[in-house]
Formats: structure tokens, C-alpha cells, sequence
């Protein structure tokens, strides 16, 4: 049965669901500005040598159009540059198991990236950017302030697993772009090299630029929960998590301090730039394209970033990209962090996820490809875990039902208001002769509250249940419809979902078969609470789940189901009121032990009855 308690557990749930979204919201955003002013100072105190080449360095012209070129003279003094500047690009790849990436010898660098074994929705080929949507150049001071995607590099070398290009200068040396991609990896190994420039580029120039730039096109079904789960990471080493932006809304940010890599995220897909040796500062920023967009893509993101530079016969820096899923153990095997970009929920709830729920999820993927039956499964072994505290909900409410009658004599022993301590000391007495907890019924609810968010966080985040169907639902990683209405509903969306209303049905069932018992009250304030458990709740989780992954609503089905079959075991075998109140009886007129709860009751109740004694006597 359910009492009070056990109603105020059920509902701060819902508060505790809503209000701490709220309130991460509202941190971020003074994280957010807090950050701001840090780095305005940061900046601010940032060593002239790191920014010499912004202070040297002139404007680059705009590249004019063709013909014009000849008419306007040359851009570049160098003319093994102006002559790479004019020369046509070439497209070369490299591939393994996982990736095809294609390169442009138009700056050297990545044009495309089509990750293998994957599809987008519709069944179409996954590009996680397509040619003409990333950039990826570096720019240097080098007697002229250079752009490394404004020249066509030479292939210098080029083999199976590695590709190598080059940009010579009429001064001597060359800029070098070597990439390397090993078997069965999505990870990309970068070299950038200057070899043999200490004459070409100035002793004072202490850094170099590097434009990372990528338009991500929309992979998913739903646009919303798509872009819901889409930012843009940034990670300092040394740190617990890296920061993020975005998440459905456009941001920039400006970073004053170094930083470690700096990750482009779609919802199950990524692409990380890292820098080993570490960034010295940059600045950041994602912008989402509105849904009826045609270009059908999801956002941009560009990350501007700076690196230190120290004249050498050859400097050479590293660097590595991942292009590829945000499975977990995969960008864990990286051992960069990478993994905390997938949002399992903070320090609790992501412990739990991490340690419990992806190993459950994964053993039973070994032996089962329905992950339909998984989730079931899944939520059989979460209810019996925690069956124990369910357990002592179920008996404490049940018991606290029985006792009704007895209460009610209490309140009719004790009507004045007066008497609010003595009905209170009364009530614990009775309680205390019954075994009953006052907060067994409430406490063990709230304990289970990590488990709720902690499915709420890993479904949606699960690459393993992306395009995978099960029954009606052609993708249990985003909702599933059985009505499109053409249009968009404001709070409903545009579609029905079974999952999501099957849910709210059930979730109405069971508030309804743990309500139907309790005796009618006058109190506004449980009758509120009743028409909150039996009538809100389910409304309101209908219209949140409506857009969520159809695994998570699923879920709620599933363990609501679990729910009522529990409640009717635990009522039918293993809590009797009948005996509850034998047991009243049989100790009523034997002393108890007070507890020291009891106790203070004890001494507050004399100390209030002594007040009114002193105002009775004052007032005659």
C-alpha cells in the first residue's frame, strides 16, 4: 500500500528529475560566466612572445577569382607558393576496417570521413563529415603570414596505412603533413612538421595557429533528441571531465589556459582533435541549424587553437584525431578521457552506470542480439537488487494502511490544536507497537533514485541500441512512432508514441492499485497528492518520454509492470493488517522503551504545556 511517505517519495522523484536538469542548467550558465572572466584575465596576462605571430603577421588578401589572379599580380612573394597557390587539388585516401578517410592535397588534409559498419538513418552511408564540410589548417608567419589550406601540398610519400604531404618553399624547406591510420582503428596520427625553416620563418615568432573546423550533417531520426545529445567537448589535463558546450544550443567560449584535446560530438558520433604536447589556448564554439534547414545537416563546429612554436632546423609536433562512434570501451582503450564525453550523469549515477549497468548491458550482448530482451533482463536483475528496500516500502506502507483505524481514534482523541503534540506522541507510540518506520516508506524510494537516472542518462547515450528494432519500434535509440501527425504539437511533438503511452497507462494502474485502499480524507493536502500520484505523474512522464528513447519508456513499462506484480506478493503473502493490529493490541498497556526521539518529544511537550499554564495564569 502507499501512504503519505510514500506519495512524497514518488513525487520529490519527479521534483528531484526536473529540478536538478534545472539546476545544472542554471550552474553551467554561471559556470559559464565565472569561465569568461577567468579567461578575459587570462588572456589579458598572456605573454607577448605567444602572440607574436598575431602581432607580426598581416592580413591575408582574399584569394580573387580565376583570371584575375594574373591581372592583379601575385599574392605571395614566394613562388613556389604563389605557384602552389594556383595549382589544382587531387583527392587520396587512406582505409582500413572501420574508416575511409579522404584527403585533399588542398591544405593536406582530411575532405571526408565515412565510418564503416554504420549507417545513417534511412540506411544511406555515414558520413561524419562530407567533402567541402571540415577544414583543418595551420597558420604561421613565415615572411608572409601563410594559410596552409590556401596551397596545394605534394604527396611526397604515400602506402597503405600512411599518407605524407609536402609544401616547399623558394627560401628552402618545406611544411610536412604526415597521416598515418593503423588496421582496425579509427584513430588518425597527425605529424606536423617544419624542416629546415630557420631561415624562412622569423626567430620572434613564438606560435602558430590551427583551424579545426567540421559541419556535421544530421545521422539520427529525430532532430531533437539528435541535437539534445550533440556539443562540443574541450578537456584540461590532469582534469576529473572535460567541459562542454552546447547540447541544443549554440555557443562559444573562449579559453585562456592549455588544453588537451577538444571534441566535436554528435550524439553517438565524434570527432576529437588531440594535441599531446598540449594547446596553449584557443577559443571554441558549435552553432546548430534549424531543422527545416535543406543542407539536412546538424551543426558546426570550429575550434581555433594555438600552438607554441620554437625555431628549430625541424620542429615537429604531434597530433591525433579520432573519427569514429562514441562507443565507451573504445574511447576509454585511448586512455585520454575521451569516454567522459558520453553523458552517464554525475559522480554517483555515472559510477553506478559505469560499473554496473554498461557491464550487465554488456554480458548479456554476448549471448543475446535481441536488445529488446536484453533490456528486460536487465531490468529484472536492477528490481531484484533492490528488492530488499522495495520490500520495506511496500511492508511499511501496507502497514501504516493498517493502522488507519487507530489513527483515527488518535486524531479524535486529540482534536484541538493544543493537543498537536500528544496526537504526534501518540501516533509514534502506536507505530513503535506496530513496527512501523515513518520514513520506511519514503527513504528506500529516494534510494532507488540513482538507478532511475541512471538508465535515464545511459539509454539515450547507448550506441549499442542505435537502429536496432524490437517489436513496432524501428529504433529503440530514439522514439518510436505509431502516429505522425505532419505537424508539430507544442510539448507532444509531432508523432505518438506507443512506448511512452503504454508507460503512463501502466504507471496509472499501479498508482491506482496502491491508492484504491486508502480511506477518504478531508485533507486537501493528501487529496492533492493522490490526484498528483494517480492523474500527474503519469501525464507528466508521458509528455517527457514522448520524445526519448523508446528504450528508456520500455524501461519504465517494464519496471512498472515489475511494480504492481511486486505489490501484489508482498500484499497477498507476506503483509497481513490483521495481524498488525493483533500485535497493537497485545502490547497495548505494556511499557516501551522510549527512544531519544521520544524523549525530546517528551520534554517539548512539558516545556509547551508549562506555557500555556503561565499564559493561563497571566491572563487572570
Amino acid at each position: 500500500m502507499m501512504d503519505k511517505n510514500s506519495i512524497i517519495g514518488f513525487i520529490l522523484i519527479a521534483l528531484i528529475l526536473f529540478g536538478f536538469t534545472f539546476f545544472e542548467s542554471s550552474q553551467s550558465r554561471k559556470r559559464a560566466e565565472a569561465q569568461r572572466q577567468l579567461d578575459s584575465i587570462a588572456q589579458a596576462q598572456m605573454p607577448r612572445d605567444t602572440m607574436a605571430v598575431a602581432q607580426a603577421a598581416p592580413e591575408v588578401p582574399a584569394e580573387p577569382a580565376s583570371g584575375v589572379a594574373e591581372q592583379q599580380g601575385a599574392i605571395y612573394t614566394d613562388a613556389f607558393l604563389e605557384s602552389a597557390r594556383q595549382e589544382a587539388a587531387s583527392v587520396v585516401s587512406l582505409e582500413n576496417e572501420l574508416v575511409k578517410i579522404d584527403f585533399t592535397t588542398r591544405g593536406a588534409q582530411p575532405s571526408s570521413v565515412l565510418v564503416k559498419k554504420y549507417s545513417s538513418y534511412g540506411g544511406g552511408p555515414l558520413y561524419l563529415f562530407k567533402e567541402g564540410g571540415a577544414e583543418y589548417s595551420v597558420s604561421i608567419y613565415a615572411g608572409q603570414y601563410i594559410r596552409t589550406s590556401d596551397f596545394n601540398f605534394q604527396v611526397a610519400e604515400s602506402s597503405d596505412t600512411s599518407l605524407v604531404f609536402r609544401l616547399p618553399f623558394e627560401g628552402g624547406g618545406y611544411i610536412e603533413q604526415r597521416y598515418t591510420l593503423a588496421p582496425d582503428s579509427y584513430k588518425l596520427d597527425n605529424l606536423l612538421s617544419f624542416v629546415g625553416m630557420q631561415d624562412v620563418i622569423p626567430r620572434n615568432v613564438g606560435a602558430y595557429d590551427i583551424d579545426f573546423n567540421v559541419t556535421v550533417p544530421r545521422l539520427e531520426k529525430g532532430y531533437k533528441n539528435e541535437s539534445q545529445y550533440s556539443k562540443l567537448d574541450y578537456y584540461f589535463e590532469g582534469e576529473k571531465k572535460p567541459v562542454e558546450i552546447g547540447r541544443g544550443r549554440s555557443a562559444s567560449k573562449n579559453i585562456g589556459a592549455r588544453l588537451s584535446w577538444v571534441a566535436f560530438q554528435q550524439q553517438f558520433f565524434s570527432a576529437i582533435m588531440c594535441a599531446p604536447k598540449e594547446f596553449a589556448n584557443g577559443e571554441v564554439a558549435i552553432s546548430f541549424i534549424p531543422e527545416n534547414d535543406p543542407s539536412q545537416d546538424l551543426m558546426h563546429c570550429s575550434a581555433k587553437m594555438r600552438s607554441d612554436f620554437r625555431p628549430a632546423p625541424q620542429v615537429s609536433v604531434p597530433y591525433e584525431f579520432y573519427f569514429g562512434p562514441n562507443h565507451f570501451n573504445t574511447l576509454k582503450s585511448f586512455n585520454r578521457k575521451y569516454e567522459k564525453i558520453i553523458p552517464l550523469g554525475g559522480w554517483l549515477v555515472g559510477w553506478f552506470t559505469r560499473y554496473a549497468i554498461i557491464p550487465m548491458f554488456n554480458f548479456f550482448s554476448r549471448f543475446i542480439s535481441n536488445f529488446g530482451l536484453i533490456i528486460l533482463l536487465m531490468t529484472i536483475v536492477i528490481k531484484l537488487v533492490v528488492l530488499p528496500l522495495t520490500y520495506k516500502s511496500y511492508s511499511s506502507s501496507a502497514k501504516m494502511q493498517a493502522l488507519k483505524p487507530e489513527i483515527e481514534k488518535i486524531n479524535a482523541k486529540y482534536p484541538k490544536q493544543e493537543d498537536a503534540m500528544k496526537k504526534q506522541q501518540a501516533t509514534m507510540d502506536l507505530y513503535k507497537r506496530a513496527d512501523v518506520n515513518m520514513m520506511g516508506g519514503c527513504l528506500p524510494t529516494l534510494l532507488t533514485f540513482p538507478i532511475l537516472w541512471a538508465m535515464f542518462r545511459f539509454f539515450p547515450a547507448s550506441i549499442e541500441l542505435r537502429q536496432q528494432p524490437f517489436l513496432w519500434c524501428d529504433d529503440l535509440s530514439a522514439y518510436d512512432s505509431i502516429l505522425d501527425y505532419g505537424t508539430r504539437i507544442p510539448i507532444l511533438g509531432d508523432h505518438l508514441s506507443l512506448f511512452a503511452l503504454l508507460m503512463a497507462v501502466v504507471m496509472w494502474l499501479y498508482s491506482r492499485m496502491t491508492t484504491a485502499n486508502q480511506a477518504a480524507s478531508n485533507d486537501p493536502t493528501a487529496s492533492s497528492m493522490k490526484f498528483m500520484t494517480l492523474w500527474m505523474m503519469p501525464i507528466m512522464m508521458f509528455f517527457i518520454c514522448n520524445n526519448l528513447s523508446a528504450a528508456l519508456s520500455y524501461y519504465y513499462l517494464l519496471s512498472q509492470l515489475i511494480a504492481i506484480i511486486e505489490t501484489w506478493v508482498i500484499k497477498k503473502f507476506f503483509v497481513h493488517p490483521e495481524k498488525i493490529l493483533a500485535k497493537v493490541r497485545e502490547s497495548e498497556g505494556k511499557p516501551l522503551a522510549k527512544s531519544k526521539w521520544q524523549q525530546r518529544l517528551e520534554m517539548a511537550q512539558k516545556m509547551q504545556e508549562q506555557q500555556l499554564r503561565e499564559q493561563q495564569k497571566r491572563r487572570r
